[in-house]
C-alpha cells in the first residue's frame, strides 16, 4: 500500500505542476467569463439590430392600442405606402410594416405586409405577429358587448399538485427543477468520463512509449501501477474542479463590478422581472422547492456514482492505453466498446428525464456501464431508495471486476511492443498466467 500511495503522489504531483494544468485551470474560468460576457454583448447587439420597426397603420387599431413595453421599437407614420417602402431604411429602421384598413373584423385571418432589405429572423416576425394579434383582440373586445370583467373571468389557471407529497406546492416546479438537475448531472458525468478517462489513457501511452513503465514495473506490480495512475489522475481532476468552483463565481463577480451592467445581466434581470410578474411562476416557490429536495440522498449518491463511474471507465481506458502504442488509429477499434455505453447512456438521457421512473430509466440505472450517467439524472426525481442502493452495489462490484479485468490486460500490454492488438489477443492476455 505504501508503494501505491507513492504512485498516486507521483501521478498527482507531476500533473498539477505542469504549465498546461496551471494554464487550463486558470484560463478556463476566465474563458467562461469572457464567453458569457461576449455572448451577452453579441446577443444584446444582435437583438437590438432587428428591433426598429416603422409602421403605417391604415386600420387605426394598432396605433391606438396600448402596447406592453418591449425591446422592439415601434414607430408609426402617415407616409404613403410607396414612400414608406423607399425611405424606411434611410430613416434608420430595419423593417417597415403596412396594416391595411380592414373592413371585415369578424374574419379571423388578416394579412399584414412587411418590408425588409434583409430577411428578419423568425423570432422578430413572431414577436410582431403576437403584438398585432393582441392589439386586434383588445380592439374587438372593446367594441363588443362583452363585459371586460366577465371576459377576464373566463381565464383559468390549473396548477397540478403532487397529492402524495407532504410539501405544499410540490408539482410542476418539482419536475422542472428535476429536469434541470438531471440534465446537469448526466452531462457532468458524461464529460468527466470522457475527459479524465482519456487523460488516463494518454498518460499510460506516454509512459509506455518512453519506456518509463518498464523501470517502474521492476519495483511495483503492474496492477498497483495502473491503480495508482487512475487514482492520481482522479485527484488531479477533483483539484481542478474544486478550483473552478471557487474561481468562477469570484471572476464573474469581479468582472461585473468593473464592467457594471452588461447586456447579459440586463437580460437576466428582465427574465426575473417577467417571471415575477407571471402568474404561473413563483421564484420564492422555486427556492423553497430547491431547499426541500432530498439533498441528504442526492449528494452522497451523486458522489458515489461520480467516483464509481470515473474509476470503472478510467481503468478500462488505462487497459486500452497499455495495449496500443503511439498509433491512435490502432486504438479506435479498441476504444469503441468502452465509448459505446457512454454514448448510449447520453442518448438515453432525454428519455430518462422525460420519464424518470419508466422501464428504460430503471433498467438503465441498474446496468453498471450506464448507471453513472442514468442514475444521477434520476436522483432529483426521488427514485426508490432500494433502486439507488442496488445500483450503487452493482456499480461497486463492477468497479472491482473491471479493475481486475483491466489489470490483467495492463500487466501484459504495458510491456508489449510492435504487435498489433485485437480483441482476440486481449482475451488471451486476460487468461495469461505468466
Amino acid at each position: 500500500m505504501n508503494k501505491l500511495w507513492l504512485i498516486i503522489k507521483r501521478e498527482y504531483a507531476i500533473r498539477v505542476k505542469k504549465k498546461s494544468f496551471i494554464l487550463a485551470t486558470l484560463l478556463t474560468p476566465l474563458g467562461m467569463a469572457a464567453l458569457m460576457i461576449g455572448g451577452g454583448l453579441l446577443a444584446g447587439n444582435s437583438s437590438k439590430a432587428d428591433q426598429r420597426v416603422l409602421i403605417k397603420d391604415d386600420s387605426g387599431i394598432v396605433e391606438n392600442a396600448e402596447m406592453r413595453k418591449s425591446s422592439m421599437v415601434m414607430d408609426f407614420t402617415d407616409l404613403a405606402l410607396d414612400s414608406l417602402e423607399k425611405n424606411y431604411v434611410k430613416e434608420g429602421y430595419d423593417m417597415a410594416v403596412y396594416i391595411p384598413p380592414f373592413t371585415d373584423l369578424d374574419n379571423k385571418n388578416h394579412s399584414v405586409k412587411y418590408y425588409a432589405e434583409e430577411k428578419p429572423g423568425i423570432a422578430a416576425i413572431e414577436s410582431l405577429e403576437r403584438r398585432l394579434e393582441t392589439a386586434f383582440k383588445e380592439h374587438k373586445i372593446k367594441n363588443s358587448e362583452i363585459d371586460r370583467e366577465v371576459y377576464d373571468s373566463f381565464s383559468t389557471s390549473i396548477d397540478m399538485q403532487d397529492g402524495t407529497s407532504q410539501e405544499d406546492g410540490s408539482g410542476k416546479m418539482t419536475m422542472v427543477l428535476g429536469t434541470a438537475f438531471g440534465m446537469i448531472m448526466g452531462f457532468l458525468m458524461y464529460m468527466v468520463i470522457f475527459v479524465y478517462g482519456m487523460m488516463v489513457m494518454r498518460s499510460v501511452m506516454e509512459e509506455k512509449i518512453n519506456r518509463i513503465s518498464e523501470v517502474m514495473i521492476s519495483s511495483v506490480k503492474p496492477f498497483y501501477l495502473m491503480l495508482g495512475k487512475v487514482l492520481g489522475v482522479g485527484l488531479v481532476g477533483l483539484t481542478q474542479v474544486a478550483i473552478w468552483i471557487i474561481l468562477i463565481p469570484i471572476i464573474m463577480m469581479v468582472t461585473q463590478s468593473f464592467m457594471g451592467s452588461t447586456p447579459q445581466a440586463d437580460q437576466m434581470e428582465q427574465m426575473a422581472n417577467i417571471a415575477q410578474e407571471s402568474d404561473n411562476f413563483d421564484i420564492g416557490a422555486m427556492f423553497t422547492e430547491i431547499r426541500s429536495m432530498n439533498w441528504a440522498m442526492i449528494i452522497p449518491a451523486f458522489l458515489a456514482f461520480f467516483f464509481g463511474g470515473y474509476f470503472m471507465y478510467s481503468a478500462l481506458f488505462a487497459a486500452i492505453g497499455s495495449a496500443i502504442g503511439d498509433d491512435m488509429q490502432e486504438g479506435q477499434t479498441l476504444m469503441l466498446p468502452v465509448m459505446l455505453p457512454v454514448i448510449i447512456a447520453f442518448i438515453m438521457l432525454q428519455g430518462v428525464i422525460t420519464n424518470p421512473n419508466g422501464n428504460m430509466a430503471v433498467i438503465g440505472s441498474m446496468v453498471p456501464l450506464l448507471s453513472p450517467i442514468i442514475m444521477p439524472a434520476r436522483l432529483a426525481f426521488d427514485p426508490p431508495i432500494w433502486q439507488v442502493l442496488l445500483s450503487i452495489l452493482l456499480l461497486i462490484l463492477s468497479c472491482v471486476f473491471f479493475a481486475w479485468l483491466a489489470g490483467r490486460i495492463y500487466r501484459v500490454g504495458i510491456l508489449m511492443y510492435g504487435k498489433k492488438v485485437n480483441f482476440r489477443e486481449l482475451s488471451k492476455w486476460i487468461f495469461y498466467k505468466g
